[in-house]
């Protein structure tokens, strides 16, 4: 098992806990490899997470975004049936997979069709965050024919 031991970061630099936070779960979050998903990136600022949930219903999962946290829940419903598998492959369980989304990413939507649920993100830079053009004019100069130390006529 491979860990990182930050206390010497934590020595010399201030402010920088954010990161030792996100690294620490990044590592804790590959452990676990279900649901497995796809991050894919769709457009400049858009992107798509796709995760495997097959056998889930839309009422058996739960999305959340609080403070740059996505949280992605599912939750099977106790099943009453009696059942014989001779084999059982499909994995029923209870997952959370967490996304930390980086600064105005937002979500814009969700679906589920084909045991995929498709989550649309995009980063939604606020106006005065966005790149402006700044014009450059033109000064024009009087004394632009003098010497120095003349005189205007």
């Amino acid at each position: 098992m491979r860990t990182i031991d930050l206390t010497p970061l934590y020595r010399s630099v201030v402010g920088f806990d954010r990161l030792a936070d996100l690294l620490d779960a990044a590592s804790s979050e590959a452990a676990t490899g279900y649901p497995p998903y796809n991050i894919e990136r769709t457009g400049e600022n858009a992107y798509r997470i796709e995760i495997a949930v097959a056998g889930f219903r839309a009422e058996d999962l739960n999305i959340e975004v609080k403070e740059n946290l996505l949280t992605v829940q599912g939750r099977k419903t106790a099943n009453d049936e009696a059942k014989r598998y001779l084999h059982r492959g499909l994995a029923e369980r209870n997952f959370e997979r967490r996304f930390q989304l980086a600064d105005y990413v937002v979500v814009s939507d969700a679906n589920l069709a084909d045991g995929l649920l498709s989550i649309s993100l995009k980063r939604e830079l606020p106006e005065a965050l966005k790149p402006r053009r700044i014009e450059i004019g033109a000064s024009v100069q009087k004394d632009a024919g003098l010497i120095e130390g003349e005189k205007a006529a």
